[in-house]
């Protein structure tokens, strides 16, 4: 009779948030350890204690409370995350970590007091290929795309999960050969990275491609696989500030429609039709006139509105169904 060791490797579950703010016409990710030369990044996180936390919801709002100061508004679940790799190199006997992600939302203002070491750092600096309210960025045609095209040439027609190929997926997902980039789709741009050696995290966890050092650096890293976790929550905010008033968690009691507009176009990535998202506005009754101006535009004053929170009683999916300017 043979016979064989199993060796049982301890779970922990962990907490980790992508709170968002935006400050100045910038979208926000707020890290609990800004990082330097010597250490990446790192979201706000922290193991759930069932003696300490009654539910997940509240460890994770104790975490970030102690870890960055920053109060949290609207939060809400996003994906559990549990791949091999995420915390441990290969024969680590350490706990393996499944991390429940979060996406918060805070109308703190960036430059707000913080806990020491918390930051908030603007989430185009860790996904720049994301950000089209000026102009494509220049970094797809000139570094991503061609380092894409040579990776997906070595094996071109193998599917991944779904039965795309990795021609298809490059077309897809950045828009190559007449492709449409779909804004939504940030957590599949960022695996489709990972998954030919193009970002950081790749290299660290052993995965790069000779192609990475053609390609430059994309973005900045974070810890362990938390940049993995920011892309989903940005592909889930911009998807869902269409059918959900989640954008007024970031506005201010009383706004302008410009300064809606602005916020919408931060978190999309993408520049909206002036009069055609004054229209879908008024058309989708989700604000109302405060009878206020605002004399702070630099120019005539504008009329201050507020949001309707009738809407979320009287209809069942209030949003934004904004477009990118045509």
């Amino acid at each position: 009779m043979t016979s064989s060791i199993v060796v049982h490797i301890p779970i922990e579950v962990g907490l980790t948030a992508a709170i968002v703010t935006v400050a100045e016409g910038r979208p926000m990710i707020l890290v609990a350890r800004a990082g330097d030369a010597a250490r990446e990044a790192a979201l706000p996180s922290g193991p759930f204690d069932p003696l300490a936390h009654r539910t997940l919801e509240i460890g994770l709002r104790e975490w970030v409370s102690a870890q960055t100061g920053a109060p949290l508004g609207y939060v809400e679940q996003l994906y559990t995350f549990g791949d091999r790799g995420r915390h441990a190199q290969a024969g680590d006997r350490d706990p393996h970590v499944l991390s429940i992600g979060y996406l918060a939302l805070t109308r703190r203002s960036a430059g707000g007091e913080l806990a020491a070491g918390a930051a908030f750092r603007s989430w185009y600096g860790f996904f720049p290929w994301e950000d089209w309210r000026e102009k494509k960025p220049a970094l797809i045609e000139g570094r991503i795309l061609p380092a894409l095209k040579i990776w997906a040439a070595r094996d071109p027609d193998r599917p991944n999960a779904y039965g795309l190929s990795r021609t298809e997926r490059v077309r897809m997902l950045f828009g190559a050969d007449g492709g449409k980039f779909d804004e939504e789709n940030v957590l599949d741009r960022y695996q489709l990275l990972y998954e030919s050696g193009l970002v950081e995290e790749a290299r660290r966890d052993g995965r790069a491609s000779p192609l990475i050092g053609q390609a430059g650096p994309l973005g900045e890293p974070l810890l362990h696989d938390h940049r993995r976790i920011v892309a989903t929550a940005m592909g889930r905010l911009r998807a869902k500030m269409k059918y959900r008033p989640v954008i007024f968690e970031l506005m201010p009691e009383a706004f302008t429609l410009t300064a809606l507009q602005a916020m919408a176009e931060a978190l999309s990535g993408r520049r909206l039709h002036k009069q055609n998202f004054r229209r879908l506005v008024e058309g989708a009754a989700v604000v109302e006139a405060t009878g206020e101006m605002s004399h702070a535009t630099g120019g005539r004053p504008a009329a201050l509105f507020r949001f309707r929170r009738e809407e979320l009683r009287e209809r069942p999916a209030p949003g934004l169904r904004v477009g990118a300017r045509g």
